[in-house]
């Protein structure tokens, strides 16, 4: 045989080899991938709108569906066309100017190459969808509904719709458009860097032309744009920003004008390369860059020097319009304009008459902490170790006629706690599958141990309310899926030796019949489901019962709180709610507040019930744009009407009102002068939490203001000027019925001292007497929690209360408030409850005492006389009230009595 032959046969085989991959390859990627792909997406689909289909809202999956498959489509046959056209050219300027000879025989194949090419632009075609259905659909469809501001930008006169929908969509679009040239013109250079082609073909150099023009018409589109973006950010060049955000002196004189130059400079030079491509000078080339780069760097240095050298040596007199800009949208975009401002004079005519006036006030004022009074709800109201308090939330109801504050928790099941042997597929699946009732105690009554006093309590629930239907299937725990209606009757809660059992008696979940029951055991990966005799015809799947996932898979487009609270219906029904924030990106002037965020309402309220999962959106702020946009886009969403037993125990949200309090904190200075200066900047006071200094959060009490016949649940903080501690204004929102959302704030006068939380902290530290006593349990081998210090003005005054707590070192201790330190001008004591502390200081003020005193006769406590052995009495006392709290905590009370008589003798013999 002869080479050639050889050589020959070689060939031929490689031929067949290649012709039998690329069989495969076209049978993979154009029947058996798609058909996988199509199975995956559309089990995907059909699975979750049958979920959406159980919950009533399946248009508003269809909806994003519909649109998602469209710009997917779009996205497919834009980038399909482009892979293509690119491919083919390629392919053409191959064939058109290297030798047969040398090209793979692939290429020289009819057949074969428009295969290849026609499987990578499918892949080509594939990223496309993924990239434009994904990132798209939400701006596209609210471009194609959306609802104006009725607000006009000061400098373009342009609503303020157009920054929020239109110019994002715009961006998107150039975007996507300029990262596919990008692409394109990547694989361009790789295929005409083969053998130089760049330089020789002609063929190459018009397409690598055709795709350089395109992409600097897109980077012109780009920087035509540029003079809107001035308005949404706080940086004018690479290296410097302004002390205005938005539209400052050097975007309206440089940077603008620069923009708009830069724009037609990439025009002039696209068409300059194209030329010298279609000429063959490949050098004439490097002048439109180079012209285009220099243009770029002479506008950032023309923008850092009009800042430098203009702007920062007379900053307010160039800036002053601006601000003004930039303080009221800023306003505007956290709702902070109409803000009722209430001098407040913080004087000290604390006497009977006021506290009298005030009373239910006063009983309101909250003396349990949420922070410790986790651990007793977990300690004292499970019952049993599958059961567990997530959180502790307040709110309010009437209960025995009086308004209200209360504490409330959902005793949830979690039955990662259950014993090993119990750990079953039928237990986990189809018999523990919910918790069962709540826990309820007043803010402002403990009992004898320092305990809180229970409303709703024990299993199952008794106390103020008519629980209905006490089990909780849907909750804050990390649920997985039950069945229920099943033959295995379910657990219902624990009644001494027995356990009561329970059937599930609504119709909310996912009926596992025909079809179903098949889809969803491959959905849940849980075979036993598709096999176990132990469903029926009525067995229905509960999916998704973590309440946020919830919310979440069924409206992904809102921002949610991470808080969901539980309240009482008055149809007996337990029912979480939860707070949804409509956040935008691009309102003019405003400063954000996370990343690039810079406007947010809390215009949608969200239900939960806590048995059948049923879940209802409803408008708490019909007027915001956003939300009217999204009702045009899911017009079948949300719930027009709100039952009244919703509305009462909506609360306003404390992550809603962090943000509008720390942005009000700088942007209620009106005088723009102050305001540049940052003179009068307000800001969080901190507290004592443990022995740790910490920011004081948000928190909500009830209390009557001045002007109101009735006390309201309001969520309140105080302010303290930068860098001092006392206090400069208190800011409050209304919870309550028409009132609801509406914010004021309380002004103390500059020229006096008023007490900030620190400083009563302080004071607590430095009073002889209440230091002494709280290093006492310290040292006594028990922690010593400080909790929340509140500031509650009350008419023309303020009064400040903590609870303190004792938690002893056993594992099984519980924290109990044992002490209330009560304050109020330059009085400050501390006593066993609230009543007694507020009797001590009008006592203290109506006898003009200059402080706390905690014997009669004894003028100064730091004045007495020392006491002998005081190291080995205080070693014996700190023994003592350990075995006291071990007494009381094993309930022995008799024993506990016994201890503190002999604590008193002990205490006695050092006087």
């Amino acid at each position: 045989m002869s080479d050639q032959d050889f050589f020959s046969q070689i060939n031929q085989k490689q031929k067949d080899n290649l012709n039998k991959l690329l069989k495969r390859l076209k049978f993979v990627f154009l029947i058996l991938l798609p058909i996988v792909i199509a199975g995956f997406i559309g089990f995907h689909i059909l699975t979750n709108y049958i979920w959406m289909d159980t919950l009533g809202f399946e248009s508003v999956y269809t909806t994003i569906l519909t649109s998602r498959v469209a710009l997917g489509v779009i996205g497919f046959v834009l980038f399909l066309v482009v892979g293509l056209f690119t491919l083919k050219w390629i392919h053409k300027s191959y064939l058109g100017y290297l030798n047969q000879n040398v090209l793979p025989e692939a290429l020289l194949n009819k057949k074969t190459s428009r295969n290849i090419i026609l499987i990578i632009s499918i892949i080509f075609g594939v990223i496309g969808t993924m990239l434009v259905q994904g990132l798209g659909w939400e701006p596209a469809l609210k471009l194609l509904n959306f609802e104006t501001f009725g607000t006009t930008d000061p400098h373009f006169n342009l609503d303020v719709s157009f920054y929020v929908y239109i110019l994002p969509f715009i961006e998107f679009v150039i975007g996507v458009l300029l990262s596919l040239s990008v692409i394109v013109l990547l694989s361009e250079i790789g295929a005409y860097s083969v053998f130089e082609m760049y330089r020789r073909s002609r063929s190459a150099q018009l397409h690598l032309g055709f795709t350089l023009g395109f992409i600097g018409l897109l980077l012109a589109a780009q920087h035509f744009l540029e003079p809107y973006g001035t308005l949404l950010t706080n940086e004018v060049n690479a290296f410097q920003n302004s002390v205005v955000h938005g539209l400052s002196y050097t975007d309206d004189v440089i940077n603008i004008p620069k923009a708009y130059i830069l724009g037609g400079t990439a025009i002039l030079a696209s068409i300059w390369m194209i030329i010298s491509l279609i000429r063959g000078r490949l050098k004439g080339m490097i002048y439109p860059i180079a012209t285009y780069i220099a243009v770029v760097i002479l506008g950032q240095l023309a923008s850092v020097a009009v800042q430098q050298f203009v702007v920062s040596p007379n900053e307010f007199s160039k800036e002053e319009p601006y601000l003004e800009h930039n303080l009221n949208y800023t306003r505007t975009a956290y709702n902070l304009d109409n803000i009722n401002e209430i001098e407040h004079p913080g004087n000290d005519t604390l006497d009977q008459d006021l506290l009298e006036r005030n009373q239910l006030t006063i009983d309101n004022v909250r003396i349990n902490d949420a922070r410790p009074l986790l651990e007793v709800y977990n300690q004292k109201q499970t019952f049993r170790t599958y059961y567990e308090y997530n959180d502790i939330d307040i709110d309010r109801y009437m209960i025995d006629g009086e308004y209200s504050q209360v504490f409330i928790g959902a005793r949830e099941l979690n039955t990662t706690d259950l014993p090993d042997q119990a750990k079953t597929w039928v237990n986990e699946n189809l018999r523990y599958t919910h918790g069962y009732g709540v826990a309820m105690s007043h803010v402002n009554e403990i009992d004898s141990q320092g305990q809180p006093e229970f409303i709703m309590k024990n299993l199952p629930p008794e106390g103020s309310f008519d629980i209905e239907r006490p089990q909780i299937y849907f909750g804050e725990e990390p649920y997985g899926s039950v069945i229920v209606n099943t033959e295995v009757d379910e657990f219902d809660y624990p009644a001494g030796e027995v356990n009561e059992s329970t059937r599930f008696e609504a119709d909310s979940g996912i009926p596992l019949q025909g079809l179903n029951k098949l889809l969803f055991a491959i959905k849940e990966g849980n075979f036993r489901m598709f096999i176990s005799d132990q469903l029926t015809a009525e067995s229905q799947l509960l999916q998704t019962r973590n309440i946020v996932d919830r919310v979440n898979r069924i409206a992904p487009f809102f921002e949610y709180d991470l808080d969901p609270y539980l309240f009482v219906r008055e149809d007996g029904g337990l029912s979480w709610m939860m707070d949804g924030y409509l956040t935008a990106e691009n309102f003019p002037y405003a400063e954000p507040y996370q990343g690039s965020q810079n406007y947010i309402r809390n215009s949608v309220k969200v239900t939960i019930d806590a048995y059948t999962g049923e879940v209802n959106f409803y408008a708490s702020n019909p007027n915001d744009p956003l939300y009217q946009t999204y009702r045009n886009i899911f017009p079948d969403l949300f719930t027009d009407e709100v039952p009244n037993d919703v509305r009462a125990h909506f609360r306003y949200p404390e992550m809603l009102f962090q943000i509008q309090a720390e942005k009000y904190g700088t942007y209620h200075m009106s005088n723009l002068e102050v305001f540049y200066n940052r003179e009068d900047v307000w800001q969080f006071p901190t507290e004592k939490y443990f022995a740790n200094d910490t920011v004081m959060d948000p928190y909500y009490v009830s209390m009557k203001l001045p002007e109101e016949d009735m006390e309201e649940f309001l969520l309140t903080m105080p302010y303290s000027p930068k860098n001092r501690q006392n206090m400069i204004a208190w800011l409050g929102v209304r919870n309550d019925g028409d009132n609801y959302g509406e914010f004021f704030v309380y002004r103390f006068p500059k020229q006096k001292n008023v007490y900030g939380p620190q400083q009563i902290e302080n004071r607590i530290n430095q009073d002889s007497y209440i230091s002494q006593e709280l290093n006492l349990w310290s040292q006594g081998g028990s922690n010593v929690i400080r909790g929340n210090l509140l500031t509650i003005p009350i008419e023309d005054t303020v009064l400040y209360v903590e609870p303190i707590y004792i938690e002893s070192s056993n594992q099984t201790s519980l924290p109990e408030v044992k002490q209330v330190v009560v304050a109020y001008q330059d009085y400050i004591v501390m006593e066993a409850t609230f009543d007694q502390a507020l009797d001590r200081i009008l006592t203290m003020v109506e006898e003009g005492e200059p402080g706390n005193i905690p014997e009669e006769g004894v003028d100064d406590p730091e004045q007495q006389d020392p006491i002998l052995n005081a190291d080995q009495t205080l070693r014996d006392v700190s023994d003592l009230f350990e075995q006291y709290q071990n007494a009381l905590s094993q309930g022995d009370w008799a024993r506990a009595g016994e201890i503190m008589t002999e604590i008193e003798n002990k205490l006695n013999e050092t006087e």
